[in-house]
């Protein structure tokens, strides 16, 4: 680590913070600090550190918004890598949308129906990054990433820059092969279609509302915690279990919604992680069904 951190300082890196706090990084609002936080600016600074990282065999773990992410209470040891200011923008070309890994999901579907496109309304309530979106297939409302995607430019593990189609990209529910093979979403362009703007702002309203009235908003979360099994949803399961409000320290199985869990005051990441397993265990015992995390959870132990 030693020579890592005296190489890196005689690199143009971007922003380098150490034993950063990354609670306030993650929409949960729960993690302890990682050893090295890494806020690159442009590609070629994205690439300097990612090669200086494999040359003295460090480890490294990708943060975008923190909207699907549970840091553990110990923090991260390595390095962190946010992707900065450059990787913040949206372009549109006709049908096509080219933007940045950093930039807002539901900030590119606004901006989107504003053109007159459609495609990305399911977009509207999933709070990440671009880069996030692509690296997990995000989705919502019967669509997702997969749908509209064209291509993506990402710094492989070495240090190499490509460019990957949707075959490339091995695209299945919430998944891709980034999460197989590691590597760093920079920019991706979506294929939309021409549509009518009142339709896509009403499309998005309602879509809006829906997320009002159904979703804890009003409280620190990670979105859906589980994946929903085939023909099910993980949200009917729990609560039919009758785990709607149960708690562990300060995380509770939301109210409003059951696959979500809330922080509702100084929750740990123990807390969440003990909850989680306490939710797959009785909804396993009830209906022999074995609830996946759709969170990443990082950090040691």
């Amino acid at each position: 680590m030693e020579q890592f951190i005296t190489e890196l300082g005689q690199t143009e890196a971007g922003d380098v913070h150490f034993n950063k706090p990354l609670a306030s990084y993650t929409t949960w609002k729960i993690g302890g600090p990682a050893d090295v936080l890494i806020v690159p600016h442009t590609t070629e600074q994205l690439i300097r550190v990612i090669k200086l990282l494999r040359k003295h065999d460090m480890t490294w773990t990708n943060l975008g918004r923190g909207s699907n992410m549970l840091v553990s209470d110990k923090g991260i040891r390595g390095v962190v890598i946010q992707p900065g200011k450059e990787f913040d923008y949206a372009k549109f070309d006709g049908t096509l949308v080219h933007a940045g890994a950093a930039f807002s999901f539901i900030k590119l579907s606004v901006l989107a129906g504003k053109e007159g496109l459609s495609g990305l309304e399911f977009a509207g309530g999933i709070p990440g990054s671009v880069g996030g979106a692509v690296y997990m297939n995000a989705g919502a409302h019967g669509s997702d990433v997969s749908r509209i995607f064209q291509s993506a430019d990402i710094v492989l593990e070495t240090g190499e820059l490509v460019q990957y189609g949707a075959e490339d990209m091995k695209f299945s529910y919430r998944h891709t092969v980034l999460q197989e093979q590691p590597g760093i979403v920079v920019s991706a362009t979506f294929k939309l279609a021409l549509g009518d703007r009142t339709e896509i702002a009403a499309a998005l309203a309602a879509h809006k509302d829906r997320r009002r009235r159904t979703q804890p908003l009003q409280l620190p979360s990670a979105g859906s915690v589980f994946r929903n099994p085939p023909g099910d949803h993980a949200a009917r399961l729990i609560e039919e279990a009758g785990l709607k409000g149960f708690r562990v320290g300060g995380a509770e199985v939301s109210t409003q919604h059951a696959n979500f869990i809330v922080n509702i005051g100084k929750a740990t990441a123990e807390d969440v992680l003990t909850l989680i397993a306490k939710v797959q265990s009785t909804v396993e015992a009830r209906y022999g069904i074995q609830l996946k995390p759709e969170v990443l959870v990082v950090g040691e132990r």
